[in-house]
């Protein structure tokens, strides 16, 4: 147990153990960012011993993560690119690998001006706002269900450096019926794309997310299924989708835009090697 006057490295070494024996797969990274959090420094600027107050802090800290509640939900922000979101309990917590879906997608609006955009099941609105970095004359609309996850939204719809987006509560699966025919020139979307089976198998942390931003059924397609089947005509022709998938829904969510008339059928691998984000557009036809 952390006590007052413990010196800030035995600190860290006393929580990695910790959260060693409970499994977290990254405890060191982990017990540093909890130093960080309660100290305000880097554990390796900081030499003076905890006071009270701060070993209390630590401790609570140390028993929520080791309960694997996710660590950004125990920061309260965490990085996407180069900025900052807010994010906490009720919100997917932003991943790297969405960044690679920001980026393809923002690559499919070269030479497109002021383009506007439809961000879907939004959660933080990482993904629109990282379309917005890389695009900063876009007009980004994030749309999510969750009220829970509009906080969150609405929290990060306007950041330093001009990143601004308008979040909008509704949901993907009648939202569409309200947009005009052929006024977007991207739809991005992250929607919820475990099967059954995987929600069974969750690992601690992420069973901790909100069931709500990961289940879409048996198949893991509901999602997918209705953006193929009803938001093509809201993009104008040769409009863009930009969709995250999951590691092996690569054939599965092909399919179902070719079956729906999609063209220019594409996939971009993530950091890691897997299939990530799959793109396609409207046909001019």
């Amino acid at each position: 147990m952390v006590t007052e006057g413990t010196l800030p490295r035995d600190a860290l070494r006393q929580v990695e153990q910790r959260l060693t024996a409970a499994g977290c797969p990254d405890a060191d990274f982990d017990a540093a960012e909890l130093l960080r959090l309660v100290l305000g420094v880097d554990v390796r600027l900081a030499f003076a011993p905890l006071t009270a107050e701060q070993a209390a802090r630590l401790e609570e800290l140390t028993a929520r993560r080791a309960d694997r509640e996710p660590l950004q939900y125990l920061c309260g922000s965490w990085p996407f690119l180069d900025f900052e979101l807010a994010v906490g309990p009720g919100v997917l917590c932003p991943r790297a690998d969405t960044e690679v879906v920001a980026e393809t997608a923002a690559g499919l609006l070269k030479e497109v001006p002021h383009p506007k955009v439809l961000d879907l099941c939004a959660g933080t609105g990482c993904l629109g706002l990282g379309v917005k970095r890389f695009c900063p004359d876009a007009a980004v609309t994030s749309l999510e269900k969750s009220p829970d996850a509009l906080v969150y939204l609405k929290r990060n719809a306007r950041l330093p450096g001009g990143l601004e987006i308008t979040p909008v509560e509704g949901d993907l699966f009648t939202y569409w019926q309200t947009l005009p025919e052929g006024q977007l020139d991207l739809i991005v979307s992250n929607p919820p794309y475990l099967t059954a089976a995987e929600m069974a198998q969750l690992q601690p942390e992420v069973a901790k997310e909100p069931a709500m931003a990961l289940a879409a059924g048996e198949d893991g397609l509901a999602f997918y299924r209705t953006i193929a089947e009803d938001y093509q005509q809201a993009l104008r022709p040769g409009g863009a989708l930009a969709l995250e998938i999951g590691w092996q829904q690569r054939e599965a969510v092909t399919a179902l835009l070719a079956e729906n008339g999609w063209v220019d059928i594409a996939c971009q691998k993530d950091y890691g090697g897997n299939d990530r984000a799959v793109t396609a557009r409207r046909s001019c036809k």
